[in-house]
C-alpha cells in the first residue's frame, strides 16, 4: 500500500484517515495543498470502503491508479499552464513590435531641418494680407506728406 503511495508524498503530504463503521472499514485519503491557488484537482480526497480482507486485497491496485491519474493531472496541467506563459509572452512580444513599428522615428536631420524652420524670437510669422499692408502704408505717408500743417 505504501510503495504506491511514494510518488504522491514526493510531491505533498497526505492525510490517510481509517475508521470502522458497522464493521467495515473506510479508509479516506486526502491530499494537502502545496500552495495557495493550487488547482483544485490536486486535493480530491479518495475514500474506499470494504471488509479488511477487501481493503488488503484491492487498496494496493486503486492506490497505483489514484497516483498515477493524479501525476498525470498535475503533469497536464503543467504543461498547459506553460503553453499559456509561452503563448502569452508570444502575444506580448508581438504588441510591442507593432507598437514599436507604429512609431517612426524621424531621422535626425529631419529633426534638425524642423528646428531651424521654426521662427526663432522676435521673428514674425509672414501674414496673408503683409503686401496689402505695406501698400496702405505707403499711401498713409505719401497723403501726411502733401497736407500742410498748421500751427
Amino acid at each position: 500500500m505504501f510503495v504506491e503511495l511514494v510518488p504522491l508524498l514526493k510531491d505533498r503530504a497526505l492525510l490517510i484517515t481509517i475508521a470502522s463503521i458497522d464493521g467495515r472499514l473506510k479508509v479516506n485519503l486526502i491530499p494537502a495543498r502545496v500552495k495557495e491557488g493550487e488547482e483544485q484537482a490536486l486535493t480530491t480526497p479518495l475514500s474506499f470502503t470494504g471488509s479488511a480482507e477487501e481493503l488488503d486485497a484491492e487498496l494496493g491496485s486503486h492506490l497505483a491508479t489514484y497516483v498515477q491519474s493524479h501525476m498525470e493531472l498535475r503533469n497536464t496541467l503543467a504543461e498547459a499552464k506553460a503553453e499559456m506563459d509561452a503563448a502569452a509572452k508570444a502575444v506580448r512580444q508581438r504588441v510591442k513590435a507593432t507598437h514599436q513599428a507604429s512609431k517612426p522615428e524621424l531621422p535626425a536631420e529631419k529633426k534638425d531641418e524642423s528646428a531651424a524652420s521654426a521662427p526663432l524670437a522676435g521673428e514674425s510669422t509672414p501674414s496673408l494680407f503683409a503686401g496689402q499692408q505695406n501698400a496702405d502704408a505707403t499711401t498713409e505717408t505719401s497723403e501726411e506728406e502733401g497736407r500742410i500743417q498748421t500751427p
